[in-house]
């Protein structure tokens, strides 16, 4: 089964999501979103399942975490519907695939909505997903001699997410808020850019002397902090949000799954599992 467009408004948003961020691969498919629970239901404490789209890691570990150690007492199901790529949760959410979905911080829902005309909205921030320059052939960032070739992710939010780490390194020049090479004002020692597809940049790294991964590609390839020259601090307002419709909102188990995305054993099984990479950010 794949993604269809239902109607005409599906076909246009599908399109202008495309120009959102490049199409990165096939996604999951996904199943009917279950329907909101019945208020007395909410009222017995049983509110229901809810269906959460998430690429596989680290939100899909959050979820299932969740849904395997505090779900249950809390009366919610989660249903955790995989995705590969950054273009088609959103479409999942706006189409009713999915109740609500975990892979993007407030700049790239902002930047959806824009494009297609959508409404989604952002319940708030969970996690930071630390994103890194990695490298298999220099040790800190003061390697990158003149002319070196870096891989950096083609959608505009992460483009520029990428060119701002380095401005603020002092190694190029940018505008206040860069979201294409257009937008880098001074290049001293004329590194030649290489725009790729967000999830093909792990492939990439043995072939350019660094590479800007965001988390959610880079633990699934085996990347590790030993191979990061420069990591993302704390203080990145690119933190990933929970997001949904505006219909579902105050939806009784949409509130619940973000108290428990923000439980305190939730928390600490972020930094137990990955050991500062992704940062709670509750």
């Amino acid at each position: 089964m794949k993604f269809t467009a239902r109607t005409t408004r599906s076909t246009r948003i599908l399109g202008a999501a495309v120009a959102v961020t490049a199409l990165l691969g096939l996604s999951a498919c996904a199943a009917p979103a279950e329907k909101p629970a019945a208020t007395g239901a909410a009222a017995s404490g049983n509110l229901g399942t809810i269906t959460v789209g998430a690429l596989a890691t680290p939100a899909g570990d959050i979820l299932n975490f969740v849904q395997d150690n505090l779900a249950a007492d809390a009366g919610l199901t989660i249903k955790f519907q995989e995705f590969t790529d950054y273009n088609t949760p959103n479409i999942a959410l706006t189409d009713g695939d999915v109740d609500a979905n975990l892979f993007q911080n407030a700049t790239f829902l902002a930047n959806f909505n824009e494009q297609t005309g959508g409404e989604l909205t952002s319940l708030g921030s969970i996690y930071l997903p630390s994103a890194a320059f990695y490298s298999d052939k220099v040790t800190s960032l003061d390697g990158l001699k003149k002319g070196a070739k870096i891989a950096i992710p083609n959608d505009p939010t992460n483009e520029g997410r990428a060119l701002k780490i380095l401005a603020a390194e002092g190694l190029i020049e940018t505008i206040d808020e860069p979201s294409t090479l257009a937008d880098v004002t001074k290049n001293p020692k004329d590194f030649q850019f290489v725009e790729i597809e967000n999830a093909t940049l792990p492939q990439a790294v043995p072939d350019v002397d660094a590479a800007f991964v965001t988390i959610s590609f880079a633990l699934p390839a085996g990347l590790t902090a030993k191979q990061a020259i420069l990591i993302e601090g704390a203080d990145s307002p690119y933190s990933n949000v929970l997001a949904t419709t505006p219909e579902l909102e105050n939806d009784p188990r949409v509130q619940k799954l973000k108290e428990l995305l923000l439980d305190p054993a939730t928390q600490k099984f972020m930094k137990d599992t990955w050991d500062g990479l992704v940062i709670p950010t509750a």
